[in-house]
């Protein structure tokens, strides 16, 4: 049996405004109805595949578990960075903990971000490394390139040790434009998919071997480990001490029993809004549509409106990428996509909420919108997951008034408990004792009236919360 393990806990920049780090790319939708991570749970499911195991942010455990329900599966547990420490000690961190019940264990690092679009052939794939990773090697999976990429690192593979199986000669970081065509003609070099395939004793001892500190300070943090509502919480104080280091330069590029399986179908990383180009259904004149947008003239070219309530129009365009949300528009050269990133640390130096902050707010218990906010009074939309409940709260500096346009409110304020259908509405009064519940089986949705002279979301004080918030 293989235990997928899921890394989960970035917060990409390269495809913002869509990305973000309150809602990073693995749990967008960039290519069809399910998230990329929803996509990378489903395929490493079935019948050879044990429930996967998470690897993820505080910030994104909830939506982790709430992905994983919609799509029918169930993490075998969550652990929880206190902070990104790269994917060394988040690799690790699951190895210790799947050593725990079985050291011989087969784990299946799967990064929740990249895009594939033959499961079925990526499960089979998978599969033919078990022989040799159950024998003790550390099996890597290869793309088979389709282009000089220099947006990728490379494998350099050497003889077949048994069939479809290549020993490792060497990593090779991310070429310049000339070795990249040179790598391409060989058919010996491979794309880095960062996939590997291993036993948990195997990958503790290679760290042993060659990053004994990043080990040490994985296996004291995971020792002092909490739990909390189904998830594991990694020691904060002791996890911040280890040193950040990619897998593949911590321990990978030092190893010498590495394998490689070569994977031949349609692959990417989804690190550019080039990449999302090129993986997205196009026209005939290479154009790659999202939500409501309307073309005159355009060529190669990506346009998505991610907003209900934005019409987004292209004349003449030619190369370029046009990402159109509530707050924030993206256009760009379609070949400099990768400077989005700086753009995003320009607008962090600016203070810009857009940085980092979707119009979208998700919580355990479902999500709010910011649909107008002025001096002294702000308006929300707000959607409560059936059974959910927000935390028994107070505020110092503002009232609320709540209307309900779908579905059924519990709502207690103070000492009184009422029950709200559509068109009904209650005040909460400055500093009363207030909470929000939805006891159907449908999503209930409000309206929110905040007045005040603080309308900031630090404005709480939790008494009571189901999701441990206090």
């Amino acid at each position: 049996m293989i235990n997928p393990v899921l890394l989960c806990g970035g917060s990409g920049t390269r495809l913002w405004p869509l990305s973000r780090k309150s809602f990073p790319k693995q749990f967008a939708h960039f290519l069809g109805q399910k998230s990329l991570f929803q996509q990378a749970a489903q395929r490493v499911s079935g019948s050879c595949f044990a429930e996967p195991l998470a690897v993820t942010g505080e910030g994104f455990r909830f939506i982790v578990a709430e992905q994983l329900e919609h799509c029918g599966l169930q993490a075998s547990g969550i652990l929880i960075e206190p902070e990104s420490r790269n994917t060394a000690p988040a690799a690790l961190a699951a190895a210790l903990y799947l050593a725990s019940k079985d050291p011989t264990t087969l784990i299946l690092l799967v990064p929740a971000d990249h895009a594939i679009q033959d499961s079925a052939d990526f499960r089979d794939t998978i599969l033919k490394g078990v022989p040799t990773a159950t024998q003790g090697e550390i099996v890597t999976y290869g793309i088979q390139p389709t282009r000089a990429e220099t947006g990728y690192g490379w494998l350099e593979t050497s003889e077949e040790t048994s069939p479809e199986i290549y020993s490792l000669s060497r990593f090779i970081e991310k070429p310049n434009c000339s070795l990249a065509n040179t790598l391409l003609a060989d058919d010996r070099y491979l794309w880095n998919a960062g996939i590997f395939l291993v036993r948990a004793d195997i990958l503790i001892d290679a760290f042993q071997k060659y990053a004994p500190d990043i080990l040490n300070g994985t296996r004291a943090a995971m020792a002092a480990a909490t739990t909390d509502l189904g998830f594991l919480r990694i020691d904060p104080t002791l996890w911040k001490k280890i040193r950040s280091a990619s897998i593949d330069f911590a321990v990978m590029e030092h190893a010498q029993n590495i394998s490689v399986v070569r994977f031949s179908g349609n692959w990417s990383d989804l690190g550019s809004w080039e990449a999302i180009w090129k993986a997205s259904p196009q026209d005939n004149n290479g154009n790659a549509l999202s939500g409501l947008t309307t073309l005159i003239n355009c060529e190669n070219s990506l346009l998505r409106s991610e907003s209900e309530e934005i019409e987004l129009v292209g004349i003449g365009l030619k190369n370029l990428v046009v990402v159109a949300m509530r707050d924030a528009v993206l256009v760009a050269d379609l070949t400099d996509s990768q400077s989005v990133r700086q753009a995003v640390e320009i607008l962090n130096n600016k203070g810009a909420k857009q940085a980092v902050q979707l119009p979208v707010d998700h919580r355990p218990w479902g999500w709010f919108e910011t649909l107008i906010l002025a001096d002294r009074f702000q308006v929300k939309r707000i959607h409560v997951h059936p059974g959910a409940s927000l935390s028994l709260q107070s505020h110092f500096h503002r009232s609320e008034h709540w209307i309900v346009v779908a579905g059924t409110a519990k709502v207690t304020v103070n000492e009184e408990v009422q029950l709200l259908t559509e068109n009904q509405s209650v005040y909460i009064p400055l500093g009363s004792i207030h909470r929000m519940e939805n006891p159907g089986k449908v999503p209930m949705v409000l309206i929110e009236v905040q007045t005040g002279s603080y309308l900031d979301e630090d404005d709480i004080i939790r008494y009571d919360d189901v999701y441990s918030r206090l």
